[in-house]
């Protein structure tokens, strides 16, 4: 599907293609849906089932255990694995997971929070290891004005974290574009072990892209999943069966990334 949606030139539709599948919409159309209906027993069901769908899709109770499920993420890199893979051949890749265009705060561009969580955990893992680290992001399909994440990420790393990049991939615009270009970047390198850095919903997909990536290159890639973001929802048990922000997000991250494993992306 995701060849198909690049054959017809479509790439820079793809975050509204995808939008329109994410929640809340199709919960939201079917609760419109049985608006129009509510005189029929059909249109009460339909209003019952969008709010329940509402509902829940916004509860962590729900949210995280969808994650296991539809994702099977992995876990978190244990430091004995992280010792065992310090050698010439070996370096870390951190995916981009957004940015600010103009963050007024700092008077210019800046790395969203994923990114940033992404490159903290990437820098991290290169001082425990003492592994070269880049960062792989452009600016999107939607082909949006203003610096590249990798660009930014390269200056935070310098500036902020007082640790340089070593490699700086900034012209992908999606997943399997992070992977491509980042595999043509290090193969003439003879890295052969990529220790990668992205949240634990989006690793599948990722870890996915690079293994396409490194066999389309001829490579015998192999790919070490560090995944951030495994901390999970510690609120009170009836607390995580009501709606919030948080339960919200993780359950669009989740339907995101299956449709994205589904399509191929």
């Amino acid at each position: 599907m995701n060849e198909i949606v690049m054959r017809l030139g479509l790439e820079s539709w793809k975050p509204l293609l995808g939008a329109l599948l994410l929640p809340p919409l199709p919960a939201l159309l079917v609760v419109v849906l049985g608006g129009l209906l509510w005189r029929r027993r059909l249109g009460l069901a339909l209003l019952g089932l969008g709010v329940a769908a509402l509902w829940l899709e916004a509860c962590t109770a729900v949210a995280e255990p969808a994650k296991r499920w539809l994702l099977q993420p992995p876990p978190a890199l244990e430091a004995a694995a992280l010792k065992g893979l310090a050698s010439a051949g070996t370096a870390i890749i951190v995916l981009g997971g957004g940015r600010e265009a103009f963050a007024p705060e700092y008077g210019t561009s800046s790395l969203g929070i994923y990114s940033l969580e992404r490159l903290r955990y990437g820098l991290w893992l290169s001082r425990a290891s003492g592994l070269g680290v880049g960062f792989s992001g452009g600016v999107g399909h939607a082909g949006m004005q203003g610096e590249a994440e990798a660009t930014i990420a390269a200056r935070l790393a310098a500036e902020e974290f007082r640790h340089p990049l070593r490699w700086v991939e900034d012209a992908s615009r999606d997943t399997r574009e992070n992977a491509a270009r980042s595999v043509a970047l290090l193969k003439p390198q003879g890295i052969t072990t990529i220790v990668l850095v992205t949240h634990d919903w989006h690793m599948p997909r990722a870890r996915r892209a690079f293994e396409q990536a490194g066999a389309a290159a001829g490579m015998a890639l192999r790919v070490v999943p560090a995944p951030v973001g495994l901390a999970g929802d510690d609120s009170l048990p009836l607390l995580r069966w009501l709606p919030s922000g948080g339960g919200f997000t993780l359950m669009r991250w989740v339907v995101r990334e299956r449709i994205g494993l589904l399509m191929g992306s």
